[in-house]
């Protein structure tokens, strides 16, 4: 949920897309050092727990109660229950996603959500009928509610992964060490040997389905699941046109998850495939969960240092 910096956002927007799997987040054992700081912010904390406020999500606003309170890198950092909504869609959202339930501030929620569930997408000498196409597309978008996506119900201890991930770049500056090993086809095929050995054989299903996982993963990574910093490094890591899957590892393959929802619901699936597939995701996700201290790293590299890197790979 919340705004997106070029490529998913776990405490923002596109975290709307997951949750744990009892609707709660809860302490893990993920040693993920600098992710966390004790440390208090030395200004209050603006909201209070149990206080109903006004929250940002994907481009509109909508009332919510703050359920928990929380400090990360200094940062007040508040989980959210969205009033109507199920609890897996709660998070944990930064101050700026929140606004104070005041009168002013609701017909500010008003004027805001009206604008942006009437925008309109044109240029000038923009031909009518792809003029009503992209009207009907950006009407599709603002009618996408939370009920209509797949929900993809992700471990507690691999949201917290996400969120880890999304400070150390965000907050903190640093990236993930390339090319990572194992790589997502090595997760991929891991995952096939681990069904291989649990099953006695492997279905078809399983086959399409982690191929169908690869296609998406080299196809949504340079457009959907980088952020901003990151870019510079995808060109070094594919300049000789490699694949995305065979150079990133488990920590870009677990944002692909935040995405998926949103791009099967545009796949047009039929239902009764789409619960089996949510059966097979779940399973995945899991054989990750299981092996998260082996796949995920557990500190980040420095800009500089990626860049040194970089260099020494080219000389």
């Amino acid at each position: 949920m919340g705004s997106s910096t070029a490529g998913v956002t776990v405490t923002d927007d596109s975290a709307a897309a997951i949750s744990d799997e009892d609707g709660a987040t809860t302490d893990t054992d993920v040693d993920v050092k600098g992710a966390v700081d004790s440390s208090l912010p030395s200004d209050p904390s603006p909201f209070s727990q149990g206080e109903k406020v006004l929250a940002f999500f994907q481009n509109h606003v909508y009332p919510a109660k703050v359920q928990k309170v929380d400090v990360r890198l200094k940062e007040w950092r508040f989980y959210v229950h969205y009033l109507g909504w199920k609890k897996s869609w709660d998070e944990w959202v930064s101050m700026d996603r929140l606004m104070k339930f005041t009168e002013e501030n609701v017909q500010k929620q008003v004027v805001f959500n009206k604008k942006k569930s009437t925008e309109k997408i044109t240029k000038t000498g923009v031909a009518r009928g792809k003029k009503r196409k992209i009207d009907s597309v950006e009407k599709e978008k603002d009618n996408l509610t939370p009920e209509k996506l797949l929900n993809i119900l992700l471990p507690s201890t691999l949201k917290k992964q996400l969120v880890d991930d999304c400070e150390f770049i965000t907050h903190l500056g640093k990236l993930v060490r390339l090319p990572r090993n194992p790589n997502v086809d090595d997760i991929l095929k891991k995952y096939l040997d681990h069904r291989l050995k649990k099953d006695g054989a492997i279905a078809d299903s399983i086959e399409e389905i982690l191929n169908g996982l690869r296609c998406y993963f080299d196809k949504a990574l340079p457009a959907m699941l980088l952020y901003k910093s990151e870019r510079q490094q995808y060109q070094d890591a594919t300049a000789d046109h490699v694949s995305p899957s065979t150079v990133y590892g488990a920590e870009h393959l677990l944002r692909l998850f935040v995405k998926l929802p949103e791009m099967l619901y545009y796949a047009n699936i039929e239902e009764e495939t789409l619960k089996e597939l949510q059966q097979k995701l779940l399973d995945f996700l899991k054989f990750l969960q299981k092996n998260q201290s082996s796949f995920f790293l557990s500190t980040y590299q420095t800009l500089e240092s990626s860049d040194a890197c970089t260099k020494k790979q080219d000389d």
